[in-house]
């Protein structure tokens, strides 16, 4: 980029990614400047973060929220955007280096897609966007000039040991999981699981949806789907294991056998800075790791038979066409209704298979096909459950 200052919008400031940009671009003021916030219904976070960092824009996408919200202590210099047709508008602005894709599930697609045809950097931490329209979203980027920069921790610390080999020599990528606070419980004790319980990680402070997934480890077959199209990998050549300690961020086997992998605390203000400030590495306010104290890390391989999202996520990697859209909208669906106490725990992913294997799979679909796809999801999930 030509200029010195790199300037960003954030899609979804007020989510826990978007506040973890916040406090990058705050730590790195001579080389990061927020142009533009967007928020959904969390409209009076946005007036706080606008009078924080002073952006040209603020959107709010949710537009009844909007029109209750009190707008008066916006700063002057910062004028409102109401709809999607706003952040289509932001994104695309010339004076735009950078868009960070953090909203939260399918709602993210449509910006990161503006973005891309736009020709911006895409610092993606909205996995959805890939596991819904990959390759759309991959061949419009290659044909728009944009470059898609991954957030995710497990595909950052994949993005940056990639860089010690060659992609003909790759043979496989490692992506470790937390395992989330039932790796060791009996399908039992998973049968009696409470929204309460599930929403207590033990490693990582995320929003409810993610942390479910997390608990489910959905959260891990999306990232199988969205590595599969992010890195041009086969399903096959991808490879779970579960790691408590979430120091290794993920591992990249070479054809020689050597692996490479990135570590450091669990904290996303690192990935999330190396995708703002890529290719250069500079300072960052997240933890280090202290060799001055012994220290020992896990790995083990999941069991599917208990966590069978796993499953799920390597089988539509291996489909791509309308699969990862069916399934996304499926799980979100699920999790809903087992956040409103609707369903088990343990029925989430038997939800989401049944809608799978009930839907009419079409390989090569458009992005106004998928969501068709996405709404008929949701729909078959209110169905399966009886409500």
């Amino acid at each position: 980029m030509s200029r010195s200052i790199r300037n960003l919008v954030i899609l979804g400031s007020t989510g826990s990614i978007g506040c973890s940009t916040l406090e990058v671009v705050r730590s790195l003021p001579h080389r990061l400047k927020v142009l533009g916030l967007s928020a959904h219904q969390s409209c009076q976070e946005l007036v706080a973060q606008a009078c924080g960092f002073l952006p040209r824009w603020a959107i709010a996408t949710d537009r009844p929220s909007a029109q209750r919200a009190d707008w008066s202590g916006l700063p002057d210099q910062t004028r409102l955007l109401v709809g999607m047709d706003g952040l289509q508008q932001v994104v695309s602005h010339p004076d735009v280096d950078v868009v960070v894709a953090a909203i939260v599930g399918s709602a993210g697609l449509m910006g990161a897609w503006h973005a891309v045809q736009s020709g911006k950097t895409l610092a993606l931490a909205n996995k959805e966007t890939l596991v819904m329209a990959g390759p759309l979203i991959m061949a419009e980027a290659a044909r728009c000039g944009a470059t898609i920069l991954p957030i995710d921790s497990e595909h950052s610390a994949v993005f940056q040991a990639l860089q010690a080999g060659r992609r003909a020599d790759l043979r496989r990528v490692v992506l470790t999981a937390s395992g989330g606070p039932f790796r060791e419980f009996s399908r039992q004790q998973l049968d009696q699981v409470t929204v309460e319980q599930a929403l207590n990680h033990p490693t990582w402070q995320m929003g409810p949806k993610i942390t479910v997934d997390s608990a489910t480890m959905m959260n891990k077959a999306l990232e199988i789907i969205e590595a599969r199209w992010l890195f041009g990998l086969d399903a096959d050549q991808i490879t779970v294991v579960v790691h408590p300690q979430s120091v290794i961020h993920s591992l990249v086997e070479f054809k020689d056998g050597s692996v490479i992998a990135q570590l450091s605390p669990p904290d996303m203000k690192l990935p999330i800075q190396y995708a703002l400030t890529y290719p250069e590495r500079v300072d960052c306010p997240s933890d280090k790791l202290d060799w001055t104290k012994a220290s020992s890390w896990d790995l083990c391989p999941p069991d599917e038979q208990r966590f069978p999202a796993l499953t799920l996520g390597h089988e539509v990697a291996r489909s791509g066409g309308t699969s990862g859209a069916v399934l996304n909208a499926a799980n979100e669906a699920a999790v809903e209704a087992f956040l409103a106490g609707r369903i088990r725990f343990t029925d989430i992913v038997p939800a989401c298979r049944a809608v799978l294997e009930h839907h009419h799979f079409d390989p090569s679909p458009s992005l106004d096909e998928l969501w068709t796809w996405d709404a008929w999801a949701r729909r078959e999930i209110t169905t399966w459950i009886g409500i």
